[in-house]
């Protein structure tokens, strides 16, 4: 591989890129779309929204959420514009700064489903053009990038925090538009992805793997949501005022790094079992607060959390891609979204008992989804046939073994998804 090295050292920086989709992730992720859940508590005491009308918001931000990602897989067109990105981003900061401008129930579901649609054509967006632009580089860096979603979940709860004992529910959303706003001004020179090459590749029958899969990943989209919506809600309830906003914070800290930390341990282990192992910790971290009282209880469940949610997506889609199931990141982001959709409407008859009940539903359906991870470990074929473009050139196919090796034995580096 010595003959490589001259071409890698030529190859320019990535951090760049990283850098601006970190920041489109950050607002689209981080602030769009979860600033909700440190909100939450201020309104219900501060707005008088009720806790059927809170989970009904949810529910709206994750229906926008599916019609975003259905459209970006519908029209590959607006995926590739940077007139949708830059629309998008606009979009999403002025839901947020509209939230505060009404009380009413009505417009509030509509602001929160635009945010949602907004939020998933930047994520697509981005996500595209992250793994266009980083082929060929090693697979880890891609992780720092998605990181941005945990970095907008920090900042907009520290800022949550802070206000809460100066200010009202209203200056909440106003300082996360603008907080959005500066992440939307970072991000505003991504340029979105080319179309990808036309590839052919030799069939492989893995309906079977691919079902535990879809399966693991919709569960897990229910299971994950009713923490990622209600954790801080639940934390707040018997704990002091600010340890709920707090462990918000440090669910955004432990997530920063997850994403490329779960992938370097794809160098060791296989993504099946690392899949399993990220979900078991995950509901351990959701029961905790339910079962044991206490900060204690509620600083480790954002840990485990925040150190799970970014590195069980990461290790899905990726899976999806060893398996080359036809438009497997397309699925996977569809099942997924419609498990966020039915979460909160799941849990919502219990929530009149408190949150408690709510998250160990929720722990026990991420139980379910670690359960069909284990399936898909059985027999999984791990050394998978490498995609052959149809006009290979000598140089492209050196730069994807490069890439395969420095992906570590038994992972197929990362290629744009359909």
């Amino acid at each position: 591989m010595t003959a490589s090295a001259p071409r890698s050292s030529t190859l320019p920086s990535p951090w760049p890129h990283i850098t601006r989709t970190a920041a489109a992730l950050a607002a689209a992720m981080g602030v769009g779309r979860f600033v909700y859940t440190p909100i939450l508590p201020l309104m219900h005491t501060q707005a008088g929204l009720s806790a059927g009308t809170g989970a009904n918001l949810a529910t709206a931000n994750y229906a926008g959420y599916l019609i975003g990602a259905l459209a970006g897989t519908l029209a590959p067109a607006l995926v590739r514009s940077r007139a949708v990105l830059r629309g998008s981003l606009l979009l999403l900061t002025g839901t947020l700064a509209g939230m505060p401008l009404t009380h009413s129930p009505a417009v509030w579901g509509a602001l929160r489903l635009l945010a949602g649609a907004a939020s998933a054509l930047v994520f697509v967006i981005a996500v595209n053009a992250l793994l266009n632009q980083l082929r060929a580089h090693p697979a880890h860096l891609p992780g720092w990038a998605f990181g941005g979603v945990g970095t907008g979940i920090a900042l907009s709860g520290v800022l949550v925090l802070v206000l809460r004992s100066v200010a009202d529910w209203r200056a909440a959303w106003w300082a996360s538009a603008a907080l959005a706003a500066v992440f939307a001004a970072g991000a505003w020179n991504l340029r979105p992805p080319m179309p990808a090459p036309r590839s052919e590749a030799t069939a492989t029958r893995t309906h079977r793997w691919f079902g535990a899969l879809f399966l693991s990943y919709g569960l897990e989209g229910v299971g994950y949501i009713v923490a990622g919506t209600f954790l801080v809600a639940a934390i707040a309830q018997g704990s002091p005022g600010w340890i709920g906003s707090g462990a918000w914070v440090l669910v955004g800290l432990a997530a920063v790094p997850s994403s490329a930390l779960w992938a370097r341990l794809g160098r060791r282990w296989s993504r099946p079992d690392l899949l399993l192992a990220a979900l078991v910790i995950q509901a351990v971290g959701i029961a905790l607060p339910a079962l044991v009282g206490g900060v204690g209880a509620a600083l480790v469940s954002a840990v485990l959390f925040g150190a799970t949610f970014l590195g069980v997506s990461t290790l899905a889609l990726a899976t999806g891609a060893e398996l080359r199931f036809p438009r497997s990141v397309a699925l996977l982001t569809a099942g997924y979204s419609v498990g966020q959709i039915l979460g909160p409407l799941i849990v919502s008859p219990l929530l009149g008992h408190g949150y408690r009940p709510a998250l160990l539903l929720g722990a026990l359906v991420v139980l379910a989804a670690a359960g069909a991870a284990a399936v898909l470990r059985i027999g999984f074929p791990h050394h998978m046939v490498v995609v052959r473009h149809a006009m290979p050139d000598r140089r492209r196919e050196s730069t994807r073994d490069d890439r395969s090796e420095a992906a570590g034995p038994g992972v197929v580096a990362p290629h744009p998804p359909d």
